[in-house]
């Protein structure tokens, strides 16, 4: 078990005072048999209406409605969390159903449906650069998506981009490269053409020093997949990991648009404005462990 401490600030400043709407923070990590939260603090610059729910897909969501005028917006979540180690190996799959492409139970479809289901057109990039990474016909699924995702985290290029919104698979192969949430967009909608069930998914990344890891100090993006006697599995595409403790997962969602950190709005004249996001993840006893 790691004990972890998570700092996550959002802040937004404006030139002019604006009216701000009701905003939609994706912050809280879920509560899983890998991940226990021990404390959790939100701190908003300014008082305001707050409302938690879970929605459709089981994210915590925190609604909240500042209640005056201002020219900043500041958001810090402040966790303290548990994260217990995964185990990738070893994995006894004795269902047929395992090999590619993977075959889902009734019961489990009718489930898994809209994560089966690509959201995005196909244009005629994709699928040739799936083709030339396909295996034999009944090689093991997990084995399958070990090499897909060790294909894109080698064959791309990673670039951090501040730009909002995520590249179109195909954008991402064009360009050749692109952010964690690129990466894992397209592994999610790759996979979903192949009939398997996959989601987007953002979190927290435990990057230890000079360790090499991808996408620290911001949030980020992977794949989930789900499989036949193992459930839900994780893949990330953009360290080339798979059921890593390094990953602490916050929302699960069909498609990135849902799965934004901070959404909101807000109604008059801002003049120049600017962002800033800061993600800080560090174990809680560095000097015992």
């Amino acid at each position: 078990m790691t004990r972890l401490l998570i700092r996550h600030e959002t802040r937004y400043d404006y030139e002019n005072p604006v009216i701000f709407g009701q905003h939609r923070l994706l912050v809280r990590p879920r509560d899983s048999h890998s991940v226990r939260i021990i404390e959790a603090k939100l701190t908003f610059s300014q008082q305001g209406k707050t409302r938690w729910q879970y929605d459709a897909l089981g994210n915590c969501v925190c609604y909240w409605t500042p209640g005056s005028p201002a020219s900043t917006l500041s958001i810090v979540s402040e966790l303290v969390i548990e994260r217990f180690p995964a185990q990738l190996s070893p994995l006894e799959m004795h269902n047929p159903h395992t090999v590619t492409p993977v075959v889902y139970s009734r019961e489990d479809r009718r489930v898994l449906t809209a994560f089966i289901e690509p959201a995005t057109e196909e244009d005629g990039v994709l699928l040739p650069w799936l083709r030339q990474r396909m295996g034999s016909p009944d090689e093991a699924a997990l084995d399958f998506l070990l090499r897909l995702t060790q294909s894109i985290f080698r064959e791309l290029h990673y670039q951090e981009r501040d730009a909002e919104g995520v590249q179109l698979p195909s954008e991402t192969l064009h360009k050749g490269g692109g952010s964690c949430r690129d990466y894992a967009w397209l592994m999610v909608e790759t996979l979903r053409r192949m009939g398997f069930a996959a989601r987007f998914v953002t979190g927290y990344l435990h990057s230890p020093q000079n360790s090499g890891v991808r996408g620290a100090g911001a949030t980020h993006a992977w794949c989930e997949v789900f499989l036949p006697d193992i459930g839900w599995m994780e893949f990330d595409p953009t360290n080339g990991l798979a059921e890593s403790s390094a990953l602490i997962p916050v929302a699960a969602t069909r498609t990135p648009e849902q799965a934004a950190p901070v959404s909101g709005a807000f109604t008059g004249d801002p003049g120049f404005r600017q962002m800033f996001v800061g993600v800080d993840v560090r174990l809680a006893y560095p000097d015992t462990l």
